[in-house]
């Protein structure tokens, strides 16, 4: 009898869930074992329930998907994680696999492919679309032009897609658990990184490319 992988499922919106669930019946060597619905219920359920795979959202409230991936990578390093995302390869994706992720998945793509990346970062592998390796061979090639925000570091992002979203630095700070001046200097670092002057500024730059 085959091996059964055992799924973890997060994402905040209930139909999405019910359909992985759908998806998954199908599939007899594989199995929904647990799901939440925010980052801080993910991590509860993480440190309660054994698992191989955790299909993960990126937009989930509470921890961002970065942290959660920094908190895998420290505590559960044999769990792989598939990003499952409707945003777009080209925002996400090579920062996810950097900080750990081992695929990468839009909503967009067929229940088949959904499968076929389980079993493949089960197996130890990778699961990456044509366009996105592509994407990854850009940001090695040093020759070419990657966008701005792909050199900032997961903090720098994190505090960029945060103000860039409307929110205050004390807000921002309340988020990431630490002090308004930490946010303040991360803030700066950003501003000079992407060549902005204020917070308008960086609104602007995060709503034209959908960061957010």
């Amino acid at each position: 009898m085959p091996e059964i992988m055992k799924l973890v499922v997060a994402d905040d919106h209930p139909i999405v869930r019910k359909g992985l669930h759908g998806i998954v019946a199908d599939h007899p060597d594989m199995d929904i074992v647990a799901e939440a619905s925010s980052g801080d219920e993910l991590l509860h359920v993480l440190q309660q329930v054994d698992a191989d795979v955790l299909l993960l959202d990126i937009t989930m409230p509470g921890p961002s998907f970065l942290d959660i991936l920094q908190w895998v990578k420290e505590e559960r390093p044999t769990l792989a994680v598939l990003i499952l995302s409707a945003h777009s390869e080209e925002q996400y994706a090579v920062r996810a696999l950097k900080a750990g992720a081992a695929g990468y998945l839009t909503k967009e793509h067929s229940p088949v492919e959904l499968a076929e990346a389980v079993r493949r970062i089960h197996g130890g592998g990778r699961y990456i679309t044509p366009l996105l390796a592509e994407r990854l061979l850009q940001v090695l090639d040093t020759s070419h032009h990657i966008t701005p925000h792909e050199r900032l570091s997961n903090r720098e992002y994190r505090v960029l897609c945060l103000l860039g979203s409307g929110k205050s630095v004390k807000e921002a700070a309340a988020e990431l658990a630490v002090s308004p001046k930490t946010v303040s200097t991360y803030r700066s670092r950003v501003l000079k990184k992407l060549e902005l002057a204020t917070t308008a500024d960086l609104i602007r730059y995060v709503v034209e490319r959908g960061l957010t």
